[in-house]
């Protein structure tokens, strides 16, 4: 019988504040510091500060805390626009100035590409970036009701903690929902069900913004003629999900899709399906990978992780066929659907679990050229193992985890012979440590 771990943590004791220099940034953006020879990671401290701080948790190799005050400040710190930015743990970074958060993850991208895979892009792309605020039109937001507030809370959990951050307002959402949670609180605090809610699903188009609110109960006429007047009252469009995704459903009227703009392709979407956080980054991206793949007429592309077609359709404008593969079915039906409204034809969807060998083997045989990775944080480890990659001439591998990318940018250097060509930055995530990139592999 396998014998439980024992993690080597200490809590933290009543310790006099202490005063230390930062070093340097940690991956997860925490400043890194020496106090008698024992790193500590303090949350709040930024490279080049002398620092106050406190003790949150002691360990055997290293010890956590939290600033206290900033003795000498760094030129790159900055006033955090949000006033829950101490609090909540939807953001980490707001008190570093922008650029100085790019540089950051740029570093941190070449440094895991460098210790982990021994690797050095031939060149390293300008970062991409768009716009720091009120760009996420997609978020999970928790809810919980208190009854010491007698209200529901709604926000993302505190730093470190699995309790609600009580905000008022959150500057990364877009702005008809990240400016109405004091509403939002009081609507949700006035239904029957109000301490069985637990999530509020944001999901924004172009043009249109819903909410799927979760009830673990049934909703009462009443709750359901509140739900009506806060709709009317703010244009948002709601939904109520009483089980899984699928049960999710307009509150009124029918369920038209949201729509979203991309390489002059307007692309279709259930509010539950996966697209892109940051509208204007993925607006960017798709024409800087199609650029970095160099599709012709002659090509065959494969788009592995493809999701809803959001680099398959524009890739079919482009080269001559180009096929897209995806686990999850109804963002494959999604993919066909908007395929056949766009009149590409010359695009085809495919669904298999691309983590199993049975759906690798399912993906369809051609004599593949190109072939673009956009997958989830796990990376494309079982691809790259089993796929057959002796055709391919180009590799355009979009990351949402430089870690995954890394191991991966190995096995395709290493084990496949290609040459990493090129690695950029994509800013999805401002104010965030969240590091997203694109890189581009090619033969030798």
């Amino acid at each position: 019988m396998a014998r439980r771990r024992q993690h080597n943590r200490r809590p933290a004791v009543d310790l006099a504040p202490v005063t230390a220099e930062v070093e340097r940034l940690s991956h997860e953006g925490r400043g890194v510091a020496r106090v008698d020879g024992k790193i500590v990671f303090i949350d709040g401290a930024l490279p080049g500060e002398e620092v106050r701080f406190r003790y949150d948790r002691r360990y055997g190799q290293y010890d956590e805390a939290t600033v206290l005050e900033v003795l000498r400040a760094s030129p790159d710190r900055i006033t955090p626009q949000c006033a829950h930015a101490g609090r909540c743990g939807g953001c980490s970074l707001q008190h570093l100035g922008i650029e100085a958060q790019i540089a950051h993850k740029q570093a941190v991208l070449l440094e895991l590409l460098s210790h982990q895979a021994d690797l050095a892009p031939s060149r390293v792309l300008p970062p991409v970036t768009g716009p720091q605020w009120a760009y996420r039109r997609r978020a999970r937001l928790s809810a919980r009701y208190v009854h010491k507030k007698e209200e529901v809370l709604i926000g993302f959990r505190e730093k470190a903690s699995h309790y609600i951050a009580d905000i008022t307002r959150c500057e990364t959402l877009v702005a008809e929902v990240g400016t109405r949670l004091p509403e939002l609180r009081a609507l949700l605090s006035s239904l029957s069900c109000a301490g069985d809610m637990p999530q509020v699903e944001v999901a924004a188009g172009d043009d249109e913004v819903v909410l799927i609110v979760r009830h673990l109960v049934p909703l009462s006429a009443d709750d359901l003629e509140r739900l009506r007047a806060f709709e009317l009252a703010t244009g948002l469009r709601l939904y109520t999900q009483a089980g899984s995704l699928e049960t999710a459903q307009p509150l009124t009227g029918p369920a038209t899709p949201l729509r979203y703009r991309v390489d002059g392709l307007e692309l279709q979407f259930q509010p539950g399906d996966f697209v892109q956080v940051n509208a204007t980054i993925n607006a960017t991206v798709v024409p800087l990978a199609l650029d970095l793949l160099a599709p012709g007429p002659a090509d065959t592309v494969l788009d592995l992780f493809c999701g809803l077609g959001n680099f398959t359709l524009p890739l079919a404008r482009r080269a001559g066929t180009v096929v897209g593969v995806e686990g999850e079915a109804g963002l494959v039906a999604r993919a066909a659907d908007n395929a056949a409204r766009l009149g590409l034809a010359n695009a085809a969807f495919v669904t298999a679990n691309l983590f199993t060998p049975a759906g690798i083997a399912a993906i369809p045989s051609h004599r593949y050229t190109r072939l673009l990775l956009d997958p989830p944080r796990s990376g494309a480890a079982e691809v790259l193992e089993a796929f057959d990659f002796r055709r391919i001439e180009r590799v355009c591998y979009v990351s949402c985890n430089p870690v995954t990318l890394a191991r991966d940018a190995a096995t395709l250097t290493k084990q496949h012979r290609y040459v990493l060509e090129a690695v950029g930055v994509l800013d999805m995530f401002p104010q965030t440590t969240h590091v997203e990139s694109i890189a581009l592999f090619s033969r030798r």
